[in-house]
Order: structure tokens, then sequence, then C-alpha cells
């Protein structure tokens, strides 16, 4: 028996330096996309930027060409409807102009609320005291008294539906110290993201000189916190609801969330010098659009534009999904590995916004090597795929090794050589 033993691992010793010397092959996985530009049954807007990667909710918008023509006849001053996943405009009209946000302003103070808790540093659970200055908060409030707390939960609920000053202010002085030391976060979130036409003044969004921002910068924030913070629709969505053990009822200021198919949210905004601003959002058949509204004449005016915004991107764009995040696009031979192969795969979900009605012009090709040598690190590029439209590019993700294959070499024989020996041992 110890004689066969030791045949055996001279035998795998004689394999592993035969492995290392010559290429290594495997069998292919069903590939996922084609190398060459065979057109694919999608529809697509010609209007979109080259190198556009789809789902990169870290970049500033994109531009379309129907900037400031305003060919929807708006009354408001400004407005701009945007994909949500992208970034990319689908229409704007004034965009950059500076204008009172009103409590639209909620939207940053919400953002960095929700910041809070995913990292930890807050808890919905949390109970948030009141001060004197948060109590003494005009507009839009729930009345909150000195002596009382509420929890995270329920601060967040009073603020995304009933728009309540008192709740923000309460929220931002447990979160910066004060209202100061909070308002300095949302500005500089708000230079992070690249809102160069917006000053935070306040958390609230009261009148008050120099506090502005634009239509393109609120789709901005909004985006960052519908992208990356979900579960905010939770609270956005709610039509009506209760606190204080039902003492204190509560509707939601936007009135779309009730009436527009596919609403989740966002905010209302509105005081004597700011008129009516609205940033709505809504989803159908996975495409996410975000529709902002500012200095409309009218509540009514602010809904049925944003409306008629979001109806325009519904009926003239779709989006089209071409693949998964981490999905299998192709097993790739290594050669002088200690694996024979390693799972090309998705780093990002591959899609686009595309116009309808232009079917079976979008070309996908593939940039990925047959073969490659060992050692792979798991993340590292091995290629990428782009889908393009009369030569524009519409979308690009990278490929990547979904794991690590160390480079075949005496160290590594050894160890497969003493775990394969201890896999024999054990039976």
């Amino acid at each position: 028996m110890p004689k066969l033993k030791l045949s055996i691992s001279i035998f795998l010793i004689f394999i592993l330096i035969v492995s290392f010397s010559l290429p290594c092959f495997a069998e292919e996985t069903t590939y996922v996309w084609s190398s060459d530009t065979t057109p694919v049954n999608s529809n697509v807007t010609e209007n979109n930027i080259q190198n556009n990667r789809s789902f990169n909710t870290d970049a500033v918008l994109t531009n379309s060409s129907n900037s400031n023509d305003n060919s929807l006849n708006l009354e408001s001053a400004s407005a701009i409807l945007i994909e949500q996943s992208t970034g990319q405009v689908l229409f704007e009209h004034n965009c950059h102009e500076q204008l009172r946000p009103a409590s639209v302003t909620k939207v940053m103070s919400i953002l960095l609320i929700m910041e809070a808790i995913d990292e930890g540093r807050l808890s919905l659970s949390d109970t948030i005291p009141c001060s004197e200055t948060a109590a003494s908060m005009g507009g839009s409030q729930i009345w909150l008294d000195p002596r009382e707390t509420l929890s995270v939960d329920e601060m967040l609920k009073a603020i995304c539906v009933a728009s309540a000053n008192d709740c923000v202010v309460a929220m931002a002085e447990y979160l910066g110290g004060s209202e100061e030391g909070f308002v300095q976060m949302m500005n500089d979130k708000a230079k992070e993201l690249g809102m160069n036409d917006t000053t935070f003044k306040n958390c609230h969004g009261l009148d008050e000189d120099g506090h502005v921002t634009s239509s393109y910068d609120i789709a901005l924030m909004s985006r960052e916190l519908l992208a990356h913070h979900p579960q905010v629709t939770k609270y956005t969505t709610i039509w009506t609801d209760s606190l204080r053990d039902g003492k204190s009822q509560l509707t939601n200021t936007n009135k779309l969330v009730r009436s527009y198919k596919g609403a989740t949210g966002l905010k209302t905004g509105s005081t004597g010098l700011a008129l009516y601003n609205l940033s709505a959002s809504a989803t159908r058949d996975d495409l996410s659009l975000i529709a902002v509204i500012m200095k409309a004449p009218s509540t009514k005016v602010r809904f049925a534009e944003a409306q008629k915004l979001l109806d325009y991107g519904f009926n003239t764009f779709s989006f089209r999904q071409f693949g998964k995040k981490e999905e299998i696009v192709k097993s790739i031979h290594v050669t002088k590995g200690v694996h024979s192969s390693v799972d090309a795969i998705l780093s990002e979900t591959a899609g686009t916004l595309i116009e309808k009605g232009k079917d079976k012009n979008i070309e996908q090709n593939l940039l990925l090597e047959d073969t490659i040598s060992a050692p792979i690190a798991a993340g590292q590029k091995l290629g990428e795929v782009s889908f393009t439209l009369d030569g524009n590019t519409l979308s690009t993700v990278d490929i990547i090794a979904k794991n690590e294959v160390e480079k075949l070499n005496l160290f590594t024989m050894s160890k497969k050589v003493i775990c394969s020996w201890i896999d024999l041992l054990r039976t």
C-alpha cells in the first residue's frame, strides 16, 4: 500500500510538470455575447453620448440634443428629465438656472440621513431629541415638542411624507452637531456630486438669501438618493400614514404618489419666493425616470408638467438590459495556472437607454482573448463588451475574472500534490 501511494504521488508530480510546460485547454461555456457585430433586435436613442457606462451612478448627467428648446411648452422656469441608471438627459429647459429649491432641499438632507444609516452611524430605531430651535420651525411641520423624542424611522416618515421642517432640523442637529454643521455636510456632498449650481444655507428649504440650486443639480442628488439608497422609497411612496399612535395624521405632499402609475417619490417644495417645485420619480418596465420642475406658477402646473415629462420619457424610451452583473460571458483557457480555466463575468449590469422604434440597429462587440496566462487576480479586467449604434458607443461594461488563478510553480505544484495526498489518505 505505501508503494502504491508513493507511485500515485510521483504520477501526480509528473502530471503537474506536464501541465506547467504545455497550454491547458478547457471546455467553453455558452457565449452570452458574440464577438462579431451581428445586430441585436433592440431600440436605441441616437442622442446617447459615447462611452456612457451603464449603471454608473457616480457619473454626472450626460446630455441629449433636446437642451433648452422647451419643445414641451412648459410654463415652469426650469425643468429636466433624466433616466436614473445611466444619467442620460432626455429633456432640459433652463436646467442650470439658479433658483430657490424650497423643501426640495430635503432631498439632500434625506440623502445624508440614508448614508448614515447604511454606514452604520445611525439606526432606524435610534431616538432623536427635539431642540427648542427644531420645535420653533415654521412652515410644514408635525409640531414637535422639546420634551419628546421620535425614532429615526418616524422622523424619516415625517420628512418624506409631510415635509416636516421641525423633524429635519432635529435630524440635522443630531447628525451634524448643529444645523450649521449639517449644512456644511450638505455643501460638501453637493461638491462631491458635481452640483456646481448649488449653495445650501439651511437643511429645510425655507427662503434664505443665497440658498439656491438648479433643476440639473436636483436631478443629480435625486439620482444619488434613489440609486444608492433605494430603500428610501419605503417612505417616499407612502400616501397616508400616522405617527404618535395614530394621533398625528400624515398625507403625502406629492400627489403623483397616488395618481401616477409607477411613482416612487420624491419631494415637493414651495414658498412665496420659490413658487412651486418638484422632484418626481417613477419606474415602469425597468425604466426609471426623474423629472424636476422648478418655479412653476401653481401647484397644479408643477404636477401636470412633471407628469408631462414622465409621460414623454415612458412613451419615447425604454431600457434594454443585455446582461446582469456577474453573469458569465465565457470560460477562458488558462495556461501555466493551477486551474485550466477561469470564468469571465460582467463587472456591472449591461444595459442602455433606447428610443422606441429603432429596431435591429444595435451592434455588440466583444473584446476578449480566448487564452490567458496565469497568474490572474479575482476581479482582474480581461476584456469588455460594448454596444454601438451608427458608430456611437451606447454602453460599455468591463469583463473581469470571477476568481483567482495562481501561477503553476514549484510551490503551487507541491501544494497541489500535498492536497492530493491528503485527499488520498482520507479515502
